[in-house]
């Protein structure tokens, strides 16, 4: 791909070979995959609590491929980081995207704004339409049920509230496996 050549900074390309990621091109790489203006609609929409629907959902997994991909992504943080999130084949999680993002195509607009419309009989049409099997549209009903209601939670700030239940960063310091190879953190 003649979009993927990046310019050769050798400072970078050392951190790359060393393990310490590159951060920079990160940064730079999300900032031009994404859409800003979209950005900021959903997160209007998701603090107003106007409900997130499939539509978005789509639109998220088509600026991840904007932004090159999760492999690409992956390829940019520190050797510690990637590793474990390594564990996860990227080919097979960037086909799942890619099938994910199929089965949305398949639903039509009515579908993708009220997805509680969906039952068994529009299931089995946008399988096929799909070329995917029942289950894996419910599997991607379900996901999308998870991620909607955690959108309601964020409404109106939502987010930082969940975090204090949580525990805070505390809590997310132990879901990160206590660091491992990240540095102290002053909590």
């Amino acid at each position: 791909k003649l979009d993927g050549l990046e310019v050769f900074d050798a400072q970078r390309h050392a951190g790359r070979v060393l393990g310490m990621g590159d951060i920079v091109a990160l940064v730079e790489q999300v900032t031009a995959g994404v859409d800003m203006e979209a950005a900021q609609r959903l997160a209007a929409k998701v603090k107003s609590g106007d409900g997130f629907d499939l539509n978005d959902f789509l639109g998220q997994i088509q600026q991840m491929k904007q932004m090159g991909g999760l492999s690409s992504l992956m390829d940019k943080l520190p050797s510690q980081m990637s590793a474990k999130a390594g564990q996860v084949d990227m080919d097979k999680a960037e086909r799942e995207m890619r099938r994910k993002e199929g089965i949305i195509c398949s639903m039509t607009a009515k579908e993708r704004s009220k997805p509680e419309l969906i039952k068994a009989t529009r299931k089995k049409r946008i399988a096929m339409g799909a070329g995917v099997q029942v289950q894996e549209v419910n599997r991607l009903l379900k996901e999308f049920e998870q991620m909607q209601d955690m959108m309601k939670k964020m409404k109106g700030g939502g987010l930082m509230k969940m975090m204090k239940r949580m525990g805070g960063m505390k809590a997310m310091k132990g879901m990160m496996g206590g660091g491992g190879g990240m540095p102290k953190l002053p909590f």
